[in-house]
């Protein structure tokens, strides 16, 4: 008797393109079709994988920071009527563009809940490279003043796929600090990591957060074993003037350097290729899952360098629905 012949480890090599721009602000259309084009100039480069910032359609409410919520109400009303219904005609047209350009597409957007005239998401659309919609994710916690802005996800969305370029999860921003989302992932065989961020000049002085993205990118890729792909997005001239006017002191705050960085990293922690600080771009660098295999020897925290006799982690993944109405009992029999 013969043996089995195994089966063919598929372990891919690809190009990956992390996107650092700006939306055109509070505009979905225009915003949508500047992201097609960068998904084609990406493809054109050879990329396999795009990924975009964190709510790129279309944009990210900067008001929450520097006007108090009665200022910044009629703001929040401007974004929830620029925003996207998923499914939607927006969703549509970058499928399209994935589909075409035969990349798998990672995007931030607002998404209109429909539960709840008024609620909004801030949902990260996964798109394989045949145009299926593989995942809505939503940020499960709105960060700080974004609460103002975001009604919190579930978890649900906290999936891997088995895309066209291997297995794929993804986190927006501040999710990418939470060491529980991170391992969700890392247990379900994740390989590559999309982290989409915006630019965030207005945290506290101190803050440098170009280095707090580098950070945690490192953080999860040498405890994983990962490739992780960043993408966050600028603040254009545009964004300022919607928000500052003629507010010197906030048109200063937004313009503070060090508020963006994009890059690719290995499973070393270490930048694959210069990552992109505040300047508008795309990154490339050459992903080859193999460079995962050989460090999971020594540190696998979801395999052999774990208790799992000792720590559990338990993820409610359904869906939350604010009401559950019981079934119609069946008709009775004439």
């Amino acid at each position: 008797m013969t043996e089995p012949v195994a089966a063919a480890l598929r372990l891919p090599r690809f190009t990956a393109a992390a996107v650092q721009a700006a939306p055109v602000f509070l505009d979905p259309a225009a915003t949508v079709a500047k992201a097609v084009a960068l998904i084609h100039e990406a493809a054109d480069h050879g990329a396999s994988l795009v990924v975009f910032p964190e709510v790129f359609v279309p944009g990210y409410p900067y008001w929450n920071w520097t006007m108090n919520p009665v200022q910044g109400s009629p703001w929040y009303e401007r974004l929830y009527r620029a925003s996207v219904d998923v499914p939607g005609p927006y969703v549509d047209a970058l499928r399209a563009a994935a589909r075409r350009a035969r990349v798998v597409l990672v995007i931030g957007v607002n998404e209109r809940g429909r539960h709840s005239l008024g609620a909004l998401y801030n949902t990260l659309l996964v798109i394989d490279a045949d145009g299926e919609l593989l995942n809505v994710h939503r940020k499960l916690v709105p960060t700080w003043a974004e609460k103002l802005t975001w009604t919190p996800g579930d978890g649900s969305t906290l999936r891997v796929h088995d895309t066209a370029i291997g297995p794929l999860g993804a986190l927006a921003c501040g999710e990418n600090t939470n060491p529980l989302a991170r391992f969700t992932l890392l247990a379900q065989g994740e390989l590559v990591h999309a982290a989409s961020y915006i630019a965030l000049p207005v945290a506290p002085e101190d803050y440098d957060m170009a280095e707090a993205i580098a950070l945690r990118a490192a953080a999860h890729c040498f405890e994983g074993k990962v490739f992780t792909v960043v993408s966050c997005s600028t603040i254009s001239p545009e964004i300022v003037d919607a928000i500052a006017g003629e507010d010197q002191q906030v048109r200063k705050q937004l313009s503070r350097p060090r508020s963006a960085l994009s890059g690719i990293f290995g499973p070393d922690g270490r930048a694959v290729t210069e990552p992109l600080v505040d300047e508008e771009g795309i990154v490339y660098a050459e992903i080859d899952l193999g460079r995962c295999v050989q460090p999971k020897q020594m540190h696998d925290i979801v395999g052999h360098y774990n208790r799992f006799d000792v720590f559990r982690l338990h993820v409610d993944n359904r869906p939350l629905r604010p009401l559950t109405l019981p079934e119609p009992p069946p008709k009775e029999e004439e």
